[in-house]
């Protein structure tokens, strides 16, 4: 008999951040309604937003920019570290600066300089914490994220990022259900697709910045160089690449990227490498793809249905290749050198 493999004290702190993930997204939405608007109304004044942030902060800032571009705004994301480098001109402009601690190296010293803040705001779990004491802040419910990967910090952070959307118009009733009522999709035959890959490689079209968050959360928590492209980004040349020995990863939404996704997973069964499709669209499976299926959604909604699944997925991934998946070996939760 083969005794049953203990899950790691990281892993079991990670179970206990999801499963309040979509309790605390709730609350977040509806605690803050009035800082909401508040940053709504600076979007609309300026018309141009800058999200800045690091990490899966900065995914979720990914994620988010086609959804404030919908509303003709020219919104654009930036890792924080490389606005202190190459800064963008943030004159005239809204700022969201995003950190869940708010309190790593590069919010501190991006704020020693920042000059006029009239315009900036910030979201974070921390309403104590540097980042939130100095601008006005969206905060989220729950308290700091404990478990060294991001999972329900970024559901918390995209709930806070649907309380502005809403305020600037958007109907958040699809996303508020999703978030009410999780889909529950079997994960196995994903997870055997990849078992004996060397790496993952995800990828999107309007649903890339959720792509980008799930390749950090693998990459962190196996410990295997996994990284995403953007759907155009991977077609020209970096398909090379593919065979058996690379997963790939594809999030397919019901919205006008969809062709563009399916066409690329075509491309990528023909190439032998093992196919993953998060598939939120109307259109039918790809064949040589395993399909885990979701209610036809779009923007947010779809962000709410696939997030968890994709956390199971990257979680079953490192622990089937890391003995102590969920305790960082080189990083620390929160990174204060730069």
């Amino acid at each position: 008999m083969t005794a049953e493999k203990k899950r790691p004290a990281g892993l079991l702190a990670i179970d206990r951040e999801m499963a309040r993930q979509h309790e605390d997204a709730l609350a977040s939405y509806h605690n803050n309604q009035e800082a909401a608007a508040k940053v709504a109304a600076s979007i609309r004044k300026t018309g141009r937003l800058v999200m800045l942030g690091m990490g899966a902060s900065h995914a979720v800032a990914r994620a988010v920019e086609p959804l404030y571009r919908a509303h003709g705004i020219d919104a654009i994301a930036l890792p924080l570290s490389e606005q202190l480098g190459q800064p963008l001109p943030l004159e005239g402009r809204t700022v969201i600066v995003t950190s869940q601690s708010g309190e790593s190296a590069e919010v501190l010293r991006w704020f020693g300089g920042a000059g006029d803040r009239t315009e900036t705001f910030g979201l974070t779990l921390e309403a104590g914490s540097f980042l939130g004491r100095t601008v006005p802040c969206l905060v989220g419910a729950g308290g700091t994220e404990l478990a060294f990967a991001a999972t329900r910090s970024l559901t918390v952070t995209f709930a806070l990022h649907l309380a502005i959307l809403a305020a600037l118009g958007d109907d958040p009733a699809g996303a508020l259900a999703v978030l009410k009522a999780p889909q529950t999709v079997d994960i196995d035959a994903a997870l055997a697709a990849l078992s004996t890959v060397a790496t993952v490689v995800t990828s999107g079209r309007k649903l890339q910045g959720l792509a980008e968050a799930l390749a950090l959360g693998f990459t962190e928590l196996s410990r295997l160089p996994c990284f995403s492209l953007e759907g155009g980004q991977l077609r020209h040349g970096p398909m090379e690449m593919l065979g058996p020995s690379i997963g790939v990863v594809l999030f397919r939404g019901n919205d006008p990227t969809a062709e563009l996704v399916t066409a690329m997973a075509v491309s990528v069964v023909e190439t032998g490498a093992p196919l993953i499709v998060f598939d939120a669209s109307d259109k039918p499976p790809v064949t040589g793809a395993v399909t885990l299926g979701f209610k036809p959604a779009t923007g947010l909604a779809a962000v709410f249905a696939m997030l968890p699944v994709a956390q199971r997925l990257m979680i079953a991934f490192a622990d089937s290749r890391v003995g102590n998946a969920g305790t960082p070996v080189r990083t620390t939760k929160i990174t204060r050198s730069e």
